[in-house]
């Protein structure tokens, strides 16, 4: 389960820049996750709900935004919703494509006091 190694690094992010913007709560924690992340979201469910217990991200509100993969057909110019790398073009079936969102597992910001 590497979702909880993902949860570990979030709470060090978060915790470091908490403490260099002087506070000593983060009431509030917002992330970014891609649909094509590789992060199942009942195991980070899961592993948060155990590796936040006493730390400044214990009973803060997190707010998880799903970012819907999207990829461009580097033969055919055409944008569309992927669900997983080896998709097809839908329009011509190609496999040669640019992954223009999706992967994405970032920190968006954070709310502290």
């Amino acid at each position: 389960m590497h979702e909880l190694s993902i949860v570990m690094s979030i709470i060090e992010i978060a915790e470091k820049q908490a403490k260099a913007a002087n506070a000593s709560v983060i009431e509030e924690i917002e992330l970014d996750i891609g649909t094509l992340s590789g992060v199942a979201m009942d195991a980070l469910e899961f592993a948060w709900q155990q590796a936040v217990k006493q730390t400044m991200l214990q009973d803060s509100l997190r707010k998880i935004n799903r970012i819907e993969a999207k990829a461009k057909c580097l033969d055919c110019d055409t944008e569309f919703t992927i669900e997983k790398y080896d998709d097809a073009c839908p329009a011509c079936g190609e496999h040669l494509l640019n992954i223009l969102q999706g992967k994405e597992l970032r920190v968006k910001s954070l709310l502290v006091s």
